[in-house]
């Protein structure tokens, strides 16, 4: 009796455990929501270069009241050239809430950028004033989304 009851207490513990498993629910991790002191150290690193990117539109400003269009077009695409991936990789470490803002504002930054480019080649002063003045919203805007220590 002994031997054909182990096989079955065997058999319903398995079935118990495998319902018990299966029936149960993963764990979902938590999404945060604010940013903590660690993560606003984290994001520190990435900051900076952006921040000195906006510092240094002071010198674009330069030249297009000067209207300096062949340094206007250079300064586009040397100091300003590599902002597009610092931006891209910052508004990565963003909490998951303020990534499709920062994304949104890259971009539409990066559009002023272009059309200042194509102004300054048409040599179109008023166009290449306003849509610097955009681009300085947007590169506030961007800035502000990312916490300071």
């Amino acid at each position: 009796m002994m031997r054909l009851l182990r096989p079955i207490l065997s058999l319903v513990l398995v079935l118990v455990t495998t319902l018990l498993v299966s029936c149960s629910s993963p764990t979902q991790a938590k999404i945060p929501t604010v940013y903590t002191p660690e993560k606003i150290a984290q994001l520190q690193p990435y900051r900076e270069p952006i921040a000195l990117a906006r510092k240094n539109m002071a010198t674009l400003k330069e030249f297009i009241d000067a209207e300096n269009w062949v340094n206007i077009r250079t300064f586009i695409h040397g100091p300003l050239g590599g902002l597009r991936q610092e931006i891209a990789s910052t508004s990565n470490k963003l909490l998951k809430k303020d990534q499709p803002v920062a994304e949104n504002l890259g971009k539409e930054l990066f559009k002023h950028f272009e059309i200042i480019d194509v102004a300054a080649k048409d040599r179109n002063a008023s166009l290449v004033k306003e849509q610097y003045n955009e681009a300085i919203k947007d590169f506030d805007a961007y800035l502000n989304l990312i916490p300071t220590a």
